[in-house]
């Protein structure tokens, strides 16, 4: 089996998420990816967050029709901080470690992935697929890897990625780049601005009904 895997808080999920997970899908050959929304992430204040509840819903709808798309709430049932190297350790135990995962992940936040709970772990249960972003280089990738994880890693044209010996592969993909960020969302709804087009018109209608990110 080989997996994909987006996580993040999806406060809300929008068509960058959707139209990146797709992309994905398609270059890697993917026979599914699994959305597994955060439910308690070490790197955000749980006031700031919208409920489990109302983001899983959100997804809920925002998923419906693709096949290929899969929702977990494997976090939502674990105590304690929603840890990426749990849930990925977890996730194999489930599928079976002859499965491939591929984490998919923003250079942003990759970039970050120094910071996260034993990060180091990660680089011998999944593949990475890197999202490139503007304003970021190959460059920063490069530098982290080697100061972070290991100078082993080298860059692999061929594959577009670094690879190395014992770790697993870190690619690098680019997708159709789409200006849309959750935050930028819930500032728009929170002034009553329009988010049409931003995401689907079903998680537009939920959160006017549920009255989610109301104007302040």
């Amino acid at each position: 089996m080989r997996a994909g895997i987006l996580g993040g808080t999806f406060d809300p999920v929008h068509f960058g998420h959707l139209r990146a997970a797709e992309e994905v899908a398609d270059a890697f050959n993917l026979s599914t990816i699994m959305f597994i929304p955060a439910a308690k992430p070490p790197h955000k204040d749980g006031g700031e967050l919208t409920s489990f509840t109302h983001r899983w819903r959100m997804l809920e709808l925002a998923l419906a029709g693709n096949p290929r798309f899969a929702l977990s709430d494997l976090e939502n049932h674990r105590p304690g901080k929603s840890y990426s190297v749990e849930t990925l350790t977890q996730l194999l135990g489930q599928l079976g470690q002859g499965a491939l995962l591929y984490f998919v992940v923003g250079l942003d936040a990759f970039l970050a992935l120094p910071t996260w709970h034993r990060y180091q772990d990660l680089f011998s249960l999944c593949h990475f697929v890197v999202v490139t972003r503007p304003g970021y280089s190959l460059a920063q990738l490069s530098h982290m890897l080697h100061a972070a994880v290991s100078e082993r890693y080298r860059f692999d044209e061929q594959v577009s990625g670094f690879i190395h010996p014992e770790h697993r592969t870190v690619f690098v993909h680019q997708v159709t780049i789409m200006d849309i960020s959750s935050s930028k969302i819930r500032e728009y709804l929170s002034r009553g601005r329009s988010v049409r087009y931003l995401l689907p018109v079903e998680v537009e209608a939920y959160i006017h009904e549920q009255g989610l990110y109301g104007r302040r």
